[in-house]
């Protein structure tokens, strides 16, 4: 009522033409904000219903840390800007007499014979995860989740990720993997919600 009287006192004083457009701006308010519920309540119902939002990542039970150290060629990744033009990308671990992992990743860059490229740092592992769940540093302070989701049993696979499903490394301790091997991965990540479209291959020698 007091909107309506406030129209009717406005046309008095500024006329009907600017009271007509104030009448349709408020009904378009209405309209706008009507349309924004709608559109707010369907991205609410796609997350929700989304399986990739929904299912919680998964890691192995549990990682055999001493069969696990050694060499990793990778197969596969999550292209990432640190890694841009990487050729035959390898990660070496070695355990530490302090408890903690050495990690060393290496690739040649722009080509296979290119300059090496190499980093240095450490691995901590998590409480209470089996191994499987572990925490990179490569620069203090800052450490990186490292998420072991697929191990073959003879070790000679092993799939790395991020609760977060950004990052992904299928690696493997030979430069090239079984065609049929390598599918039965990808069969097992597409079952966890990842995308396969994003993945790439790595060039190896």
């Amino acid at each position: 009522m007091q909107q309506i009287n406030q129209l009717w006192f406005g046309q008095r004083k500024y006329g009907p033409t600017v009271m007509y457009a104030i009448k349709y701006l408020l009904i378009m308010r209405k309209h706008i904000y009507i349309l924004f519920t709608i559109n707010l309540i369907t991205i609410l119902l796609m997350m929700k219903t989304s399986p990739m939002s929904s299912q919680t990542l998964q890691t192995v039970p549990n990682v055999d840390l001493k069969r696990y150290a050694g060499k990793w060629h990778e197969i596969a990744s999550y292209p990432q800007r640190f890694q841009k033009g990487c050729h035959c990308t390898t990660a070496e671990y070695t355990l530490s007499d302090k408890g903690y992992v050495i990690v060393e990743n290496r690739c040649n860059r722009d080509s296979v014979n290119g300059k090496q490229s190499y980093i240095k740092g450490k691995a901590f592992v998590d409480a209470n995860t089996g191994n499987a769940k572990l925490k990179v540093q490569f620069f203090w302070p800052f450490k990186g989740k490292y998420w072991i989701i697929d191990l073959a049993d003879d070790y000679s696979y092993a799939v790395v990720s991020h609760p977060n499903k950004k990052y992904l490394w299928i690696l493997s301790r030979t430069p090239i993997m079984n065609e049929d091997v390598y599918q039965q991965i990808l069969f097992r990540l597409k079952e966890k919600g990842f995308d396969l479209t994003k993945l790439q291959k790595t060039i190896q020698i």
